[in-house]
């Protein structure tokens, strides 16, 4: 699905990334982890095509971005970012809808709008259709706009790739876990999902994949049980741990602190 080929990044001669390479597959979620500062975000940006960088150094679908045109690519990839417009002056469906602006011109079509509430209902934002975005609360707001995501995506083209900049941020537990379910039926249909995430134990319980940076390197990529051992996870986060299985699903469990 996505290669990247030797990613270097710096800003004012500050290194952020440096010989980043890796592949991603069709049907995997590939799970982006590591410390304050490690270059996740930034990474995320240069393989979404956010941030101007050597082109061929990232190749979705076995072309470069600027072998693409720019209409069919929001077909086929789409990106949710940690940081979006907090003061929207529109209704929760109006947003939602931004997601399906490639497929219309003026007016949306039915299929359009049936888009727009199955990513609803996915998001538990259905209920909140008419309410004004400005009158929500900071975990709603993400909702809606991960919503937005998933609309756009809803189509008839085949693997599809969608970028996720901590989409849990503000949420609950339980729609933590019913986002990542709902990505986890995503990359179930042949798509594929790159998500940076802070939380290990959720990375260790959902990834296919995991990617670890440090210092803008990558440290280790692999199934979660190679990637999250003791000795990486309290050298990379300069802070002690223990693995243990979880008693749920045998995937590794982290604790800090001992």
């Amino acid at each position: 699905m996505l290669e990247a080929h030797k990613i270097s990044y710096a800003q004012r001669k500050f290194t952020i990334l440096e010989n980043i390479n890796f592949s991603v597959d069709y049907g995997e979620l590939l799970v982006i982890v590591g410390p304050n500062g490690a270059g996740k975000s930034t990474l995320l940006n240069l393989l979404a095509n956010e941030v101007k960088h050597k082109d061929e150094s990232v190749l979705f679908k076995n072309k470069t971005f600027e072998q693409w045109d720019e209409k069919e690519l929001a077909h086929h990839k789409a990106k949710f970012s940690q940081s979006n417009n907090q003061d929207i002056p529109l209704l929760v469906k109006d947003v939602v809808i931004m997601g399906r602006y490639p497929y219309f011109n003026s007016t949306p079509h039915k299929e359009d709008m049936d888009a727009v509430q199955k990513a609803m209902e996915e998001t538990d934002v259905a209920p909140l259709a008419q309410r004004n975005y400005n009158s929500l609360s900071g975990g709603e707001k993400q909702r809606v706009h991960l919503a937005r995501v998933l609309a756009q995506l809803d189509n008839n083209v085949a693997h599809r790739l969608v970028f996720l900049d901590e989409p849990l941020n503000n949420l609950d537990v339980l729609h933590q876990h019913r986002i990542l379910h709902t990505i986890k039926n995503f990359t179930g249909r042949g798509n594929t999902a790159i998500m940076v995430l802070h939380d290990l134990n959720l990375a260790a319980q959902f990834a296919d994949k995991v990617l670890l940076l440090k210092n803008g390197e990558i440290v280790s990529h692999g199934i979660p049980d190679e990637v999250f051992t003791r000795e990486t996870i309290s050298k990379a986060y300069n802070f002690p741990c223990i693995i243990c299985p979880n008693p749920v699903n045998q995937n590794p469990l982290i604790i800090f602190g001992t």
